[in-house]
């Protein structure tokens, strides 16, 4: 079994289902398709490591036909389909079909303890709603069929004026738009604002660019200002302090492979990766330890310590006194001022 903190495991593509069926709306499909075909990480040589692996999976074939009558052929069908990351249901007329939305709606809850969240867009919410897992919860959908979908489905909470809402592990949006909406958001949720940006980027140029002296901005150029990626990373650290903050999962997050993300962060901030974080931690874990109710365990855990005798190490080689040390202070501290009776006042 692959170590969930190995580069193997952590630059595995994350496979994205995108469902389909007769008469479907094709933009739903294709611009998901191109958002997250287009993220990929910066290994520092100039190629491009992919962060997603597009499965498109067919409701009732693996070939159908869009609104538009364009005919695709999807990879699979969820008859076969493979294990997933994420599914994203596609809207379309055909989402009213009643073999369509059963055999959807089905298998939807044949794998929804498997997948780690759903995504719909615009009227693919139907299908989603269908199998119960929307009751209570915030969605949106096109102002069309707002009211369409609060008769079939009382117990949904839609807006339909936001553009995007997430509740939990389910993702809905409206709009032809909808579809890079939602996986501009499913990216930054992944890997962070500047992957979410560049994507954006990228897909605004192939719509717009007539030739290559009309680009406005260099993507190349980013990369000259490696502070700007890292201020993102670096407020996410702050906020994540307990979660696994190896070099993997940090470069991940800044869109590079370890190797350079490692050199980039060091010419930047002066010291490695890892060092940074752990002298972040120590710094919070003090804050947090001269706080009342604190114990040196509760803490060690809240900043990413799993093991407390690495924590008493590391704090010690730092400040040079073990950490409870400040628990004997702020105790014997606490009794001063009680005796004192100030907490009287």
């Amino acid at each position: 079994m692959v170590s969930l903190r190995s580069p193997a495991s952590s630059f595995s593509p994350k496979r994205i289902g995108l469902v389909g069926f007769d008469n479907v709306t094709a933009l739903h499909l294709i611009a998901s398709s191109d958002s997250f075909t287009a993220a990929a990480l910066d290994d520092g040589y100039g190629n491009r490591i992919p962060c997603y692996e597009v499965c498109t999976i067919g409701v009732n074939s693996d070939r159908f036909q869009t609104e538009g009558g364009f005919s695709l052929e999807a990879q699979t069908t969820i008859n076969d389909a493979p294990e997933l990351d994420t599914i994203i249901v596609a809207g379309g007329k055909g989402i009213f079909d009643d073999d369509t939305d059963q055999r959807m709606s089905k298998w939807l809850l044949s794998r929804v303890n498997e997948i780690r969240r759903i995504g719909a867009v615009c009227t693919g919410v139907y299908g989603i709603a269908a199998t119960g897992l929307l009751n209570d919860r915030q969605v949106t959908t096109h102002w069309r069929f707002a009211r369409d979908l609060a008769r079939r489905y009382p117990r949904l909470k839609i807006d339909h004026r936001k553009p995007f809402v997430q509740d939990g592990p389910f993702y809905t949006t409206t709009g032809l738009s909808g579809g890079v909406n939602l996986s501009l958001a499913l990216i930054q949720e992944d890997y962070g604002p500047y992957l979410s940006q560049s994507v954006e980027q990228e897909l605004t140029l192939r719509l717009t660019k007539e030739d290559h002296e009309e680009i406005p901005a260099d993507p190349a150029e980013v990369d000259n200002h490696p502070i700007d990626r890292f201020s993102d990373l670096v407020a996410w650290v702050i906020r994540n302090l307990h979660a696994d903050l190896s070099v993997e999962v940090l470069a991940r997050r800044a869109c590079m492979c370890p190797d350079h993300f490692s050199k980039v962060f060091k010419s930047v901030f002066g010291a490695p990766p890892s060092d940074f974080v752990q002298n972040l931690r120590l710094n919070e874990a003090r804050r947090r330890l001269a706080k009342r109710r604190k114990t040196v365990h509760t803490v060690a855990a809240s900043v990413g310590f799993s093991n407390p005798d690495a924590f008493h190490r590391a704090f010690e080689r730092k400040f040079g006194s073990r950490p409870t040390t400040l628990i004997e202070k702020r105790k014997s501290s606490g009794e001063a001022i009680s005796n004192g009776h100030v907490l009287a006042q």
